[in-house]
């Protein structure tokens, strides 16, 4: 039973501090899609997609009527396209995305996932296939995003896939430079990708999943930053404390939505994706919860030990309020979609070396990051394999979501609008690494013993 104090103070973290529920995203299985003929294949999985996701919005607007907790976003994943279009005889998947973004359009929601490879020990022809389809299909599609996954910690990292992503992110860079590289914000490369991540870009359906579910991912940054404001000079005990507690009481509301719109569109309830995900708006911001810390700017000393607090005990407190917890669940540190992210580059306090410390202990990775356009492949490729190399030795999943936008420089600024934001773009070391990059093959994985 919810007691009359805890239905005033979920009023008051939905009214005043932005709590909500950020996604309920619908993962499909379209295995059963599968057919030589490309044409025959692409109506299958409009169909099957399109039916099964036909009551997705309605039903996630009539929950947040009837509740009053807002639920922003309405998405689907899918099977990695890779591997569910690996029988088509046919040389592009351009064809496949379109008809995604199509279905996307059809049942209202504002992006779909999966078209996606997972290449960590190989590429297959399928595979390739996809990689060389990534570029024309986010420049000529609205609503699809893609994903690589190039490492694992138990495969080691595929350098040659590594390699093609930088050529892959430049093209798509320059194929939608009339709206500032939009393009590359809908992809994304991982290591040690989740087959349950609700989130996009990186949302795709795992073959590990069942045919259909129902995953929702709660955010709240702004919930955590004003209980902390209310502890200022209390001890690290308290500040933990603290942090678990709200992370309770977010995730007890997503776990009551993820049940609703699980039991309304008769599809089985997934996971809760425990993440607190940020908006450029002010007062819902990750940075400003580290700065609530005692930090003065995010990229001061101690950002990471900050961020390592706030990520473990977002765990720890939402662990307890949900049985079925998975996705990517931590704290997001994007640039342009993080108001407090995007005031600390400006104030340089915050640089790309520092942001790549902070994933060690984040959720995700590098994620939402303009840099100048005129970054060349190898550097690109240079920035990615660093980021797996960090997810792999220390087995955790990271990210890279990069934006080299063409035709502006350091020092600029992109905007790309709605919840994706905008961005101060940032310095990037461009000393040679191209040799590095060029030797190929495979990086072994890492000995899952004698650690320190």
């Amino acid at each position: 039973m919810i007691s009359m104090s805890e239905a005033r103070k979920t009023n008051e973290m939905i009214l005043e501090e932005k709590l909500d529920v950020r996604t309920i995203t619908m993962g499909i299985n379209i295995m059963d899609c599968a057919d030589s003929n490309l044409k025959t294949f692409c109506n299958k999985v409009y169909d099957k997609i399109t039916s099964l996701a036909q009551n997705l919005v309605k039903t996630g607007d009539e929950i947040a009527l009837d509740f009053g907790i807002p639920i922003v976003n309405k998405r689907i994943s899918v099977t990695p396209i890779s591997i569910a279009a690996s029988a088509c005889d046919c040389d592009s998947y351009v064809e496949i995305a379109r008809t995604l973004d199509r279905a996307a359009m059809e049942v209202g929601i504002n992006f779909i996932g999966g078209f996606s490879a997972l290449v960590q020990k190989g590429i297959t022809k399928s595979d390739r296939t996809l990689i060389n389809s990534v570029s024309e299909a986010l420049s000529t599609t609205e609503r699809v995003c893609s994903s690589i996954n190039l490492g694992s910690s138990r495969s080691g990292i595929d350098m040659n896939a590594v390699k093609l992503m930088g050529s892959v992110i430049k093209e798509t860079a320059y194929l939608t430079r009339d709206r500032d590289s939009l393009g590359c914000t809908k992809f994304v490369v991982f290591c040690n990708a989740v087959e349950d991540n609700p989130f996009m870009a990186g949302a795709f359906h795992g073959p590990g999943e069942g045919d259909c579910a129902i995953n929702v991912g709660i955010s709240g940054p702004g919930v955590v930053r004003k209980a902390l404001e209310e502890k200022q000079g209390a001890d690290f005990e308290t500040l933990c404390e603290t942090v678990k507690r709200t992370a309770f009481k977010i995730t007890r509301a997503g776990q009551l939505v993820a049940k609703e719109a699980s039991k309304r569109l008769g599809v089985p309830f997934g996971i809760i994706d425990l993440s607190l995900a940020p908006t450029p708006v002010l007062g819902d911001s990750v940075a400003m919860i580290l700065q609530a810390m005692g930090l003065e700017y995010v990229g001061a000393p101690g950002t990471t030990a900050a961020l390592a607090i706030l990520n473990d005990n977002v765990k720890k407190g939402g662990v307890m309020a949900s049985s079925f917890v998975g996705g990517l669940s931590g704290a997001f540190i994007p640039v342009s979609e993080d108001y407090g992210m995007i005031k600390a580059v400006e104030a340089n306090a915050l640089t790309l070396e520092k942001l790549e410390a902070m994933t060690c202990v984040c959720s995700v990775g590098l994620d939402m990051i303009a840099i100048p356009g005129d970054t060349s492949e190898s550097t690109i490729s240079g920035i990615i394999a660093d980021e797996m190399a960090i997810g792999m030795i220390n087995n955790k999943t990271t990210a890279v979501r990069i934006i080299p936008v063409h035709g502006k420089k350091a020092g600029e600024k992109v905007v790309f609008g709605g919840l994706l934001g905008y961005a101060p773009i940032m310095e990037v070391n461009n000393y040679d690494c191209s040799a590095f990059i060029n030797r190929g093959g495979r990086i072994p994985p890492p000995i899952h013993s004698f650690k320190n």
